[in-house]
């Protein structure tokens, strides 16, 4: 770089963002101390404490990011797919020479320091999908363009789930905000939605049975949604009422006729329903041939596809999935509580945070944090320390902290020049906000235990490196944007 270059960089910088890594970094760093620190202990900055260890990593991470801010923003986007393809080719590496950690094979032994592969794939996957999508060719209506971007997301999540680390490998799904934002259709954003409803309600319900018959209250509110659904795309990408009115006279009916009738004979309603779907899609056939329209036939293959998911879904639930992580999503859910087993962390973790009151016990004064009665605590549970010692006001702070954070991104991303620095852009924030929303609701039992850190709190290497890493070369893309287009 020459001074005038290094001058202007250093001015383009954004430094509002800067600020708000510092003090997650240290606010981090406390909470760290907090949760590991046993009274007795030499100090903070002892090396053999995590605490110590932790902050040795925070130094790193300075120089690291004063490292990446240093290099020409073009760059990244020059080697994007060799840093994309280097990351692949290090986790399937990883799969067979990683040892058994806790039933994972996801961290490779450096000396005395162990790497997790997975943390650092996102910036190379996030990079990958910038320098594709910023390609003159690529349209993102055009079923090969999304083929290819389905599978850069894709492939590393499938060799994280080799790994046997379900929780990292979720983490890429967060990529498909990206894609909405760049133009993916709304329609597939309702899916996902649909999807998420169908398993939930399919799987939360389905032991529970409507009085006095034998039918599972899970099932019968599924169908009954997809013949519903069905209905309400008709009218919002077809505009005809005829239809949607022919059919809501008919299933609606003949549901409550069912019903009322299984009060005195006894019998599945399950097998009403069915009828009347397959009722449903002749009908849409018939109206998408007389009418060559063929929307109708899209939202036959998603009456199909939506029926074919709710029982897939439970093949999966209860053959595919492990006990452990059954148990998991039932106490999510509230259909078992096991406070002793799967249950244990999140119940501590209330506790502790519950204890916290409103404005907490004080730094190093938490007493579920300091008698270890939360698991994880420093690490995937560490939200649970900020409540105890915090309290609900540190809480607050630290996600309102996050927030702004979220907002800036934003901010930054939609001022980027070209589409390369927006959809990267887009990534990072996605991926924070992913793992925001799952580990504080993990923490408060709202979402599944799926064990992903909180950024820049939770204790560990890998983690603060890559989300250094994702965060400061978007910095440096957004501090060269005057001169992308």
């Amino acid at each position: 770089m020459t001074p005038r270059s290094v001058n202007l960089w250093w001015k383009s910088l954004d430094w509002v963002t800067i600020c708000i890594y510092l003090l997650l970094i240290v606010a981090g760093w406390f909470s760290v101390c907090g949760a590991s620190y046993d009274y007795g202990e030499i100090g903070f900055f002892d090396l053999s404490t995590r605490s110590g260890k932790q902050f040795i990593w925070i130094i790193c991470s300075f120089g690291l990011g004063f490292i990446l801010l240093m290099l020409e923003d073009s760059i990244y986007d020059m080697f994007s797919y060799v840093v994309y393809i280097g990351m692949i080719l290090l986790l399937i590496v990883t799969i067979f020479i990683a040892p058994d950690v806790k039933g994972s094979r996801s961290w490779i032994q450096l000396g005395p320091v162990s790497l997790q592969p997975a943390e650092f794939a996102k910036f190379a996957t996030a990079l990958a999908l910038a320098k594709y999508m910023n390609s003159y060719t690529f349209n993102m209506k055009r079923i090969k363009y999304v083929f290819v971007v389905g599978v850069i997301i894709l492939l590393p999540m499938l060799l994280i789930i080799f790994q046997k680390e379900t929780g990292s490998a979720l983490v890429y799904l967060a990529f498909f905000l990206v894609l909405y934002r760049e133009g993916m259709p709304g329609v597939v954003l309702f899916l996902g939605v649909c999807s998420i409803m169908y398993f939930i309600v399919g799987i939360r319900f389905d032991e529970v049975m409507i009085p006095n018959t034998p039918t599972s209250v899970g099932q019968f509110a599924v169908l009954s949604m997809i013949i519903l659904f069905a209905a309400g795309m008709i009218w919002v990408y077809l505009r005809k009422l005829k239809p949607v009115r022919n059919i809501l006279l008919v299933s609606v009916p003949v549901a409550l006729l069912a019903y009322d009738l299984s009060h005195y004979v006894s019998f599945d309603l399950i097998y009403v329903l069915w009828g009347l779907g397959v009722l449903l899609v002749g009908y849409l056939i018939f109206l998408s041939l007389s009418e060559r329209q063929w929307e109708y036939i899209w939202i036959v293959l998603f009456t199909l596809g939506s029926a074919f998911f709710l029982y897939s879904s439970n093949y999966v639930f209860d053959k595919v999935l492990e006990p452990h992580q059954q148990v998991r999503i039932k106490v999510v859910l509230g259909m078992e509580e096991d406070l002793a087993g799967a249950g244990y962390n999140v119940n501590q973790s209330k506790i502790a945070i519950g204890s916290g009151g409103l404005t907490g016990k004080g730094f190093l004064n938490g007493t579920q944090t300091k008698l270890k009665y939360v698991p994880e605590q420093d690490t995937d549970f560490i939200f649970c320390t900020i409540g105890e010692e915090q309290g609900f006001a540190g809480s607050v702070a630290v996600l309102i902290l996050y927030l702004v954070l979220i907002l800036r991104l934003i901010t930054l991303a939609e001022r980027q020049r070209s589409t390369f620095g927006r959809v990267y852009g887009y990534s990072v924030l996605s991926i924070f906000f992913f793992h925001l929303i799952i580990n504080v609701g993990m923490v408060l039992g709202l979402t599944p235990v799926i064990g992903i850190p909180l950024p820049f709190f939770s204790y560990g290497g890998s983690s603060l490196w890559g989300f250094t890493i994702l965060l400061f070369i978007f910095l440096r893309i957004d501090a060269g944007r005057g001169r992308r287009l």
